[in-house]
């Protein structure tokens, strides 16, 4: 799969927790600013909950950083975004192959 979409795939070092510590803090922003503020709500459908969580989602990539300067969406945009490519033609299609013998 990373090879069809040209990506890397690095793990976190083992033994070494500071390296998740990013990843982690941005699981729990999204827990506390997205779902937090969906849970008491009702959705009909697939397509209204996503609308919801677009607003929201954009909403949080906008709020400022509170010990550095700029937001989540500035931050994404200056090094990140550039250097972003499209997406394959082709959808990336999982097959699993397996041996099989027919008994007598």
């Amino acid at each position: 799969m990373a090879m069809h979409y040209g990506v890397a795939v690095i793990p976190t070092r083992s033994r070494k927790p500071r390296d998740q510590a990013k990843v982690e803090n941005g699981v729990l922003q999204v827990e506390r600013w997205i779902l937090a503020c969906l849970r008491h709500h009702t959705f009909l459908g697939l397509s209204e909950l996503n609308t919801a969580i677009q607003t929201l989602l954009a909403r949080l990539n906008q709020r400022p950083f509170k010990k550095l300067p700029d937001s989540r969406q500035s931050a994404f945009v200056a090094p990140d975004q550039p250097a972003l490519r499209p997406l394959p033609a082709m959808p990336y299609e999982y097959a699993e192959w397996k041996k099989a013998r027919v008994n007598l």
